[in-house]
Formats: structure tokens, sequence, C-alpha cells
């Protein structure tokens, strides 16, 4: 199996959701750093901290990449105006972008996963999204031992040194 490639550094000042289990069950091949559609509450329960991404997905419909089950629970000083926790969510893409997305979805088999949601310099929402293979059972047990193997590696060099 290649050796996974490394994800390119955003910005990131903020994390407010990480998806940590997608690392473990997707072979990532490429990242992308999206712009996310909000409404004004749901920044603000962002801004908070709250929001999960962990059972989330992207899809292309239309010509657009929208962001679906991703929770950003309601504001709690919200109004009558507040936000509905689940609903599909818009990410800004350059069109090209959208292209190549839309190509591997439908030819490779590949996936759309978002890793993390945070803020940038700027102050601006952001997804990291992850163009991903899912793993087989095998690839899975690989990469626990590989993990096992580093964490027993540093022990002995503790150790030693």
């Amino acid at each position: 199996m290649a050796r996974p490639q490394s994800a390119p550094e955003f910005d990131k000042k903020k994390v407010v959701a990480e998806n940590r289990r997608a690392r473990f069950d997707y072979a990532i091949d490429q990242v992308f750093e999206a712009g996310i559609a909000l409404q004004g509450t749901e920044v603000k329960s962002l801004r908070f901290g709250e929001g999960t991404i962990a059972e989330s997905y992207a899809e292309v419909a239309g010509g657009e990449v929208w962001l679906i089950n991703a929770n950003i629970p309601e504001f709690s000083h919200g109004n009558r105006f507040n936000h509905e926790p689940r609903r599909p969510r818009k990410l800004l893409l350059n069109t090209r972008e959208i292209n190549k997305l839309h190509a591997a979805v439908a030819r490779q088999g590949m996936t759309l996963v978002p890793l993390s949601v945070y803020f940038n310099g700027r102050g601006r929402a952001k997804v990291e999204l992850a163009l991903a293979k899912g793993k087989k059972a095998h690839d899975k047990r690989e990469s626990i031992k590989e993990r096992d193997w580093k964490r027993d590696k540093q022990r002995l060099m503790k150790e030693r040194g």
C-alpha cells in the first residue's frame, strides 16, 4: 500500500470539531479547504465550541457540494429565528475543485469526508474536506500494528536514552 501523503497545513486558529475516526476508517487521498455557508446562530454556536461532524459526509449535487448530517446545536440565546441543527449546509469551493471532486466520486468510488471544522485567521468558518477511499479490515489492522509499533519504539528509546 502506498504511503499516505501528509495533509496540507491550513491556517487553523480555533478547531471547533474534528473527525478523528475518519483518518482510521479512510485512506486520505487529497485534502481541500472549503468555506461553509452558515446562518447567524450557527456561527455563534460554533464560536462557543459546539458542533460535531462525526457522522457527517459531503456529496456533490447539482454542481454544488453539500455537507450532510453535520450537527450544530441550536444557539442557547437564539430566538424564533434559530437554525435547524442537522440541515444540509452548502460548502463553498471553486468550480474546478467541484468538478474534480465530482469526477473522483463518480468514477473512482471515492468518498468526501469532512476532517475538521475550524475558524481561520480571518475569523471565517472553514471545513477541511478530504477525498478518501474506505479502508478494508486488513488495512485497519495494519495501521493498528503500525501505531502500536511506533508507541513501543518510543517507549524503548525513552528507556535507553
